[in-house]
């Protein structure tokens, strides 16, 4: 029996040279698109919080509103018994119990408005969280004003730290500029390692009963390098780049509409907090004006009419101070979102 070569049977006695450089690839690809989708996702909660805080807040100003209305209602009846009482001892005309009775229809015809405007909130809210719209949710007064404390200076930086949007750039440039890197890679040289490890067996010792080995190992490295491949490398490798400068733009693009979503949130917090200074100030007036006509009417000195514009500017300026307040806390909650909070 002559001399046999053996090989171990599960080795092929080759290496693929870009098996680990494609898994590598494969790799980072994956990681940076599970990043990708994970930031999506965080985005997603984000937008669905300043969702449900905003319907949280509008469904308040409904109420708010609700018992604005019900105390207008409470004012122009106890104006509409005041004209009748007048009018039946003969010291009010008429006319005055008509208007009375005017403003009284009006105030219920608001009122029935604010109620159904109430509802709305409430499916929008129900909505928001994903419950049914018939769902009899019942909310806790937030509008009430609390100053709001923050360091100015940071607020960019932070936001572009937070904001998904931003971070999900960061990772469309690192997938850019990883691809790009490959690409200049494909400009080298291939380098192809084989090998085995086997044996040569003799023919059978029958002097000592067994069959003598003689081991052999072969290794080689091969270099292969395409020179011209009709320009496909070079057309990759400026795609790639276009891909990074690209990326790169958008990103510092994401970067601008972060710095200008923050300083509008800003600008909106500061307005509705002035707005809730003034409208303070309009109702405490508006109080003492309706308070002065009121009393000048019982005295039989002033107008139904004067009566009326007090009691109109006093529910013009509580609505106000409602909807100043309503806009403050939305300005918190978008100044919440910009900075990429929860």
């Amino acid at each position: 029996m002559g001399p046999q070569l053996l090989r171990r049977p599960d080795d092929d006695g080759y290496h693929d040279p870009h098996a680990g450089h494609h898994l590598h690839a494969e790799h980072g690809r994956a990681d940076l698109g599970l990043a990708q989708a994970q930031e999506n996702v965080e985005l997603q909660r984000q937008l669905t919080t300043q969702t449900v805080k905003e319907a949280f807040t509008n469904m308040n100003f409904a109420r708010r509103l609700i018992r604005v209305q019900e105390q207008a209602l409470d004012r122009a009846q106890l104006n509409l018994r005041s004209s009748q009482g007048f009018f039946e001892v003969g010291t009010r005309p008429k006319s005055d119990v008509v208007r009375s009775e005017v403003d009284v229809a009006n105030a219920r015809v608001a009122l029935i408005q604010a109620r159904n405007a109430e509802r709305l909130a409430r499916v929008a809210l129900n909505t928001a969280m994903g419950i049914p719209a018939d769902t009899p949710t019942e909310v806790q007064d937030n509008l009430v004003y609390q100053p709001l404390t923050i360091d100015r200076t940071q607020l960019i930086a932070k936001a572009l730290a937070q904001r998904p949007e931003q971070r999900q750039a960061n990772l469309v440039v690192s997938q850019a500029d990883a691809q790009a890197r490959r690409t200049v890679r494909d400009f080298f040289p291939d380098i192809v390692g084989t090998g085995f490890i086997g044996a040569n067996r003799a023919d059978f010792n029958t002097a000592h009963g067994r069959a003598d080995f003689n081991q052999i190992w072969e290794a080689a490295l091969q270099l292969s390098w395409t020179l011209f491949d009709g320009g496909n490398r070079i057309a990759r490798f400026r795609e790639a780049k276009a891909n990074v400068d690209g990326a790169v733009a958008r990103m510092k693009a994401s970067e601008l509409n972060i710095s200008r979503d923050v300083e509008q949130a800003l600008m909106n917090v500061d307005e509705a907090d002035q707005r809730i200074q003034a409208a303070q100030v309009a109702v405490a007036s508006a109080q003492e004006n309706f308070r002065l006509a009121q009393g000048r009417f019982d005295a039989g000195v002033g107008t139904i009419l004067e009566l009326t514009d007090a009691q109109l500017a006093l529910t013009q300026a509580l609505n106000t101070e409602a909807q100043a307040l309503s806009d403050y806390r939305i300005a918190v909650v978008r100044l919440e979102r910009a900075l990429g909070q929860r």
